[in-house]
Formats: structure tokens, sequence, C-alpha cells
């Protein structure tokens, strides 16, 4: 279980991060949401232990992040941060397989695993390919899966932080990527997930962080957090909010 206790991050003079409190929980999908510059990316570098900050803390199973070391953290925690870049011809499996490199698993487990983040991911038809003649968005569920295998097949105690995983995907694959990450979540894991797009988040997040200037606004469910007045204050956006058709979950229609 991941927490965090009133984080402040200053950045010179500036606080970029302020009074955020949170506890992410098994078998949930927390959404962050936010404008440009609210402080998203932040708090989950601050989450996985790249920013240290400078008041509150950040707990992993109740042992001070700083204090969790190598493969037994890796086992415990991954993270896919917004831009992933690798500058070498590895093919789409040896990407992949770098996800297991914190474990002894085997080879031949290992293995099958990575087929079958791959296939999670939507991302198997890319096996045998060089990584650096794929797309955009191919390269993201790539790494995608990296992270999924790393923690494969998904289970309490363990945490996936995932910076804008949708963000160069088409409509299906934005779906059928956080189709992945709402199975992984319901095997026992914890997901947080930093999304733009707020429909994504009411049809897949158990809970939404609504950020804004670095200030937690609101975290709750969905139907509580994407209300017309919070969006409006938030984003400027004038918005319709609806119950979705067939599914209940809320409907955002810009005005």
């Amino acid at each position: 279980m991941l927490r965090a206790d009133n984080l402040h991050i200053r950045r010179g003079r500036k606080t970029v991060l302020a009074g955020v409190s949170l506890q992410l929980e098994p078998g949930e999908v927390l959404g962050v949401l936010g404008p440009n510059g609210a402080g998203k990316s932040t708090l989950l570098g601050a989450l996985c232990g790249e920013l240290a900050p400078d008041d509150g803390e950040v707990l992993l199973e109740g042992v001070a992040l700083g204090l969790w070391h190598g493969s037994r953290r890796a086992q415990r925690l991954a993270v896919l941060p917004q831009v992933s870049t690798l500058e070498f011809a590895f093919r789409v499996e040896e990407v992949v397989g770098m996800g297991r490199l914190p474990h002894q698993a085997g080879r031949a487990r290992d293995d099958e695993i990575i087929t079958e983040a791959l296939q999670a991911a939507d991302a198997a038809h890319l096996s045998g390919r060089s990584y650096l003649a794929l797309s955009g968005g191919e390269r993201q569920r790539v790494h995608l899966a990296r992270v999924l295998a790393q923690l494969w097949p998904g289970q309490a105690g363990q945490t996936l932080l995932l910076d804008e995983p949708t963000s160069m995907l088409d409509p299906l694959h934005q779906h059928t990527t956080l189709q992945a990450v709402r199975a992984f979540a319901d095997r026992g894991a914890a997901v947080m997930v930093i999304l733009h797009d707020l429909n994504l988040a009411a049809r897949y997040c158990d809970r939404i962080l609504l950020l804004e200037g670095g200030r937690p606004v609101a975290l709750d469910t969905p139907q509580q957090v994407l209300r017309p007045d919070s969006l409006k204050a938030v984003f400027g956006l004038e918005v319709l909010v609806q119950p979705h058709p067939e599914r209940g979950h809320p409907l955002i229609i810009a005005r």
C-alpha cells in the first residue's frame, strides 16, 4: 500500500505541490486530473521517489519510501513516466523483458510473463520487431507491457503509477490500455493514472483526485468530483454532466 501524507514540494521559491494526502487502495484505480501545470507529474515523481518532498512523507507498506531499495522496491512499485525513450534497436520482447530484471523467476517463466504482458497491452503482434521501428503509440504500448511485466500478474501490495499512458494512442487503444489497467487492479494491485480525458477517467477510475495549482480540490468518486461547478472552476470549461445511458458513470459533454 502506498500512502502520501501532507506532501509539499517547492522549486526555488515556488510551491508546486501543497497539502496532498492520499492512500492507494488494493484493487483500486485512482485517476489524477487537472490542467497543465497543476502538479500531476510532480505528484507522481514524489510517489515513486524521484522527487524528495520538502514536507510530508511517502510510505510504502508503512515504511518510508526512501528506505526501500533495489529489487525489493521494484517488485512492489512500477512507474510508467510520461516519456520513455530508448536509443538502441532492442527487440520488443527485450524491452518488455527489462521489467523482469528485479525478479529471479527463470527464463521460461519470464518468457511466459512477457507474452502475457504484451497480450494485455494489445501489443503481442509487435513481437520480433525493433523498438526503433515502432510508432509513438506502439512504443507507448510496449512500455505499458514492460511495467505490467514488472509486477505481473498484479496483486495486493503492489502499486502501478502511470503518467498519461493514453496520450499518444488512438481511441481504440486508449480503451484497450485502460481496460488492461482496470484488469490489473481487479487482480489486487493499486493503480494511479494521470489522465487528461475526463470521460476516460469517469469510466475506468474508482476515485479521482482533482488538482489545481498544486493543491487538491477534490478526492472522491467520479460522481462526486466530475461536477459542472468543479470542472468550470478548475478547467474553465462549461460542461453538461449526465449519466452514461448504458454504464451509469458520469458523461461529460462540453457546452
